[in-house]
């Protein structure tokens, strides 16, 4: 299935039904009454999360919703008929915009979670309901009232505890592989991740926690560079990082300088983002003119206060102790937020 975490779409409630202009025609009764009966209420728009859905593939080819009309009011003191709600899913994670003002106005978090985003027009009353006694033979009715309408922008933003970031080809679809039962795709350039990746990690008791691998960020991603501004989103739920950086000498580039750039790109998204916890894992030391950076690197990422991992997403070096170290940091953040 396609990849798609933003939409646009219009959507409306129903309109109400006209009130019914109408008098009695019976035999024998020379003067009937008036018997104009109300419309029926329009429908309301309802979202719906729902977590059998993993995209907003959906809303690319359909991007209106109009939900349905109440039915006119009838002679005889008929009522017209309500209309039927009109329930509109999205993947949990489903953030709800006003398109106009960028206005945010629904998170959907959970599955099953509600919100009615267009309130139906209410239907006009027959001219039944006006007559008194010094008005017998009122010949007016109401209107419907307009159903509520909004363009709205959708946005998806994945549910993980942990969210793994790096630049290309560092490793991360490598490691997610290996440590959920998530099957990326891989290969040896830049950019093999097109999309988010999830992977549920099974961790002790707890069941397990969910890691997101995140399309690698280069300099200036914030700023619309590379893919990163696209799927930068999906890491603003996460509770730490896994910050996974290529010591293998084939780069080129300075593992320090890796970390404060992608560090800069976070910070220049969201500056919340930058001060969350992070876990360095030091990728590929199987090779060993990697290995002689080990501690040097050590030494450095340990003066910053963060705890450092030595790992091979390729061969599996690691990987439990990091594992480990994760779904702790997890479960106690769980704890403590749950208290």
């Amino acid at each position: 299935m396609k990849f798609i975490d933003e939409a646009k779409v219009y959507v409306k409630a129903g309109d109400g039904g006209k009130g019914c202009i109408s008098f009695r025609r019976e035999k024998y009764v020379p003067k009937g009454g008036p018997d104009g009966g109300n419309g029926g209420r329009g429908a309301d728009v309802i979202f719906v999360a729902d977590n059998r859905l993993s995209s907003l593939l959906d809303f690319k080819y359909r991007r209106e919703y109009q939900a349905e009309r109440g039915e006119h009011g009838m002679g005889s003191m008929c009522s017209g008929r309500d209309g039927e709600d009109l329930t509109i899913k999205v993947p949990v994670g489903t953030v709800i915009k006003d398109a106009d003002t960028g206005e945010v106005i629904a998170d959907l978090v959970v599955d099953g979670q509600e919100f009615l985003c267009c309130k139906a027009g209410r239907g006009g009353k027959g001219n039944a309901h006006f007559a008194t006694s010094t008005h017998q033979t009122p010949r007016f009715a109401q209107p419907g009232e307009p159903g509520e309408e909004r363009n709205l922008k959708l946005e998806l933003k994945l549910l993980a505890d942990v969210g793994i970031i790096g630049f290309p080809n560092a490793g991360k679809s490598t490691l997610i592989s290996h440590i959920s039962a998530a099957k990326p795709k891989i290969a040896d350039y830049p950019f093999t991740t097109l999309v988010p990746n999830l992977g549920i990690v099974k961790f002790g008791d707890f069941g397990g926690f969910v890691v997101a691998d995140i399309p690698g960020l280069i300099e200036g991603a914030h700023e619309g560079k590379g893919l990163g501004v696209k799927f930068l989103k999906h890491v603003e739920r996460t509770s730490m990082f896994v910050h996974v950086i290529d010591i293998s000498p084939m780069t080129g580039r300075d593992p320090k300088e890796d970390f404060a750039v992608v560090n800069r790109e976070l910070k220049g998204f969201n500056a919340e983002l930058a001060g969350r916890p992070q876990v360095i894992a030091l990728n590929k030391t199987d090779i060993p003119e990697a290995e002689e950076k080990i501690p040097e690197l050590l030494k450095f990422f340990e003066g910053l206060g963060i705890k450092v991992f030595s790992i091979s997403a390729a061969t599996g070096k690691g990987l439990r102790e990091l594992v480990n170290y994760v779904g702790a940091h997890v479960v106690g953040l769980k704890a403590k937020s749950a208290s």
